[in-house]
């Protein structure tokens, strides 16, 4: 019997990771790429991942803007990543906010990282072997969230978040910059 074969991805945080996490960022003007953002996700890309991007965006659910804003900001943000010749496969965003939300934001959901949901909606959508793939975040939340999904490789990359030890506990490797990752494919 055949089987379809597995893909893998690069899963990677937004905020912190594809660009300077300057808070609650929905307009192109404000949205700055992390230095090597670009060459490290080209090398992932020509080796066979998918990029896949997931995100929590509790300032939907605040108010502070509208799914409409951050869908034409992800748009803007994949031909920038085209342009590289980068196809992004997918972005995967969580609205909501247990405690600080309008009313049709406010709820514990399956989608907000440290939960899984939009990785294993990815997984799942895309044909994603978890085992084989890497998440990459700069938060315990994101770190979580890939364990949680059965995503193996946890990078933590220190791009401006200060995190504690149990953030590290949960990484398999934590790195300075976006740039240094591409090491991770001759090991």
């Amino acid at each position: 019997m055949y089987t379809q074969q597995k893909n893998k991805a690069l899963f990677l945080d937004r905020d912190g990771v594809v660009n300077v996490d300057h808070g609650y960022v929905y307009q192109s003007d404000k949205f700055e790429f992390i230095d090597g953002v670009f060459s490290s996700c080209k090398t992932f890309y020509d080796a066979g991942y998918k990029i896949i991007i997931v995100t929590n965006q509790s300032g939907i659910g605040r108010g502070y803007y509208s799914e409409a804003d951050f869908l034409a900001l992800t748009e803007w943000m994949k031909d920038q990543f085209s342009a590289h010749s980068i196809e992004v496969t997918d972005v995967y965003f969580c609205p909501h906010h247990p405690k600080k939300a309008r009313p049709e934001y406010l709820k514990e959901c399956s989608c907000r990282k440290p939960a899984p949901g939009m990785l294993l909606q990815g997984i799942q959508e895309h044909n994603i072997d978890p085992a084989c793939s890497i998440m990459v975040g700069d938060k315990l939340s994101d770190m979580q969230a890939a364990k949680k999904a059965g995503i193996t490789t946890r990078v933590l990359v220190r791009s401006g978040q200060s995190f504690d030890e149990s953030a590290k506990q949960e990484a398999d490797l934590i790195i300075d910059s976006i740039s240094s990752l591409p090491a991770l494919l001759n090991t």
